[in-house]
């Protein structure tokens, strides 16, 4: 559910105000009021990050005040009202989480409805997978087959893997992600047999299109700063043109300037105010200027404010805040919501 202000009637005739609640806690709070059987049908249809969010959310509920869930109702169906269809996109962590907020039996068999009823595949069950555990998987494993699992899976996780081995083997598993084009089933067939038995899937008959210079460049968007400057320059040595090519489609924190007023607003609406604080301290005037110049008068200049109060701050948090921010530019650019310039600018017509 989007992070909408709303305020709801409650029984006593008072509104009850959850405009403060995150789109994560009213997704919980909805699940929560649901039946298990509904909750399940929901939640089998989110990627294993968007559950485990819902799961944290759902595990760390305690204020269940009558008058809140009547509220989370109310602006889930008024929302609904506006769309002809709801379109969601698309194992021990979901476990304890949902087992804190259901109880042991009741999230047991919430699980087994999930995972088991998405008939998930080889590859599909290392999304529900720990990075360091993919990374032990595969560890000793070609490296055609690793670069395959990291060109499947989303770019974060994928990022996530890289991150635990060393830099000559994040070198050339990039590499080889940047300049492979399409998987034959027989490879295919061989990351499966990797895999648990009962996770194993059964491979397409069709050569798979997967990695690619773009798979590359936003594996690397969602590496430390550090790792990938060091990454980058390692496959600059390497190979120079590849190194531009991926460059120039990654999207970077500089690259928000080249978004529209529109995309911009919508990318603000999704930032909270401690997130954005760091990112905009270590943002150049022009970026800064119009970010701010997208927020009421009264917002930016208490922003400017604040910044001013500001001490020094540390390079990392400045890094982290923008990666993050960046994060939800990508989810929304992914979902149709907003188009991102910069280098990947002629993906658009």
């Amino acid at each position: 559910m989007p992070k909408t202000p709303a305020t709801a009637n409650a029984d006593n005739g008072a509104e009850f105000d959850i405009s403060g609640l995150t789109g994560i806690e009213k997704t919980a709070i909805l699940l929560l009021s649901l039946s298990e059987a509904d909750a399940a049908q929901v939640l089998k249809n989110l990627e294993p990050k968007q559950v485990q969010k819902v799961g944290m959310a759902m595990a760390g509920m305690q204020n269940f005040a009558q008058e809140k869930v009547a509220a989370v109702h109310r602006v889930f169906l008024e929302e609904i009202q506006r769309f002809s269809s709801i379109g969601i996109n698309s194992h021990d962590f979901v476990r304890k989480a949902l087992t804190q907020a259901l109880g042991e039996d009741k999230a047991g068999n919430l699980i087994d409805q999930i995972v088991m009823g998405s008939g998930a595949t080889g590859l599909d069950s290392l999304k529900w997978m720990d990075a360091r555990q993919v990374a032990n998987i595969i560890l000793n494993e070609h490296p055609q087959i690793q670069t395959i699992v990291l060109s499947y899976l989303e770019p974060d996780q994928a990022a996530q893997i890289l991150s635990q081995f060393s830099e000559r083997v994040r070198l050339d598993l990039t590499m080889r992600i940047a300049n492979l084009e399409e998987v034959q089933p027989a490879a295919l067939q061989e990351l499966n047999d990797i895999m648990e038995k009962q996770f194993a899937g059964q491979a397409g008959a069709q050569a798979a299109k997967m990695g690619g210079l773009k798979a590359a460049a936003d594996i690397m968007n969602y590496m430390d700063t550090g790792v990938e400057s060091m990454l980058m320059e390692q496959i600059r040595d390497n190979d120079e043109e590849l190194g531009q090519q991926i460059q120039d489609l990654m999207f970077v924190f500089e690259n928000l300037s080249d978004v529209d007023d529109r995309g911009i607003q919508a990318i603000l609406r999704e930032v909270q105010q401690e997130v954005l604080m760091p990112a905009l301290k270590g943002a150049d005037d022009g970026l800064r200027n119009k970010l701010l110049g997208n927020m009421s008068k009264r917002q930016a200049d208490m922003i400017r404010d604040d910044l001013e109060a500001m001490g020094p701050i540390r390079i990392s948090d400045v890094e982290t805040a923008q990666k993050e921010i960046l994060a939800i530019a990508r989810r929304l650019s992914d979902a149709g919501e907003i188009m991102l310039g910069g280098g990947g600018g002629d993906e658009f017509l």
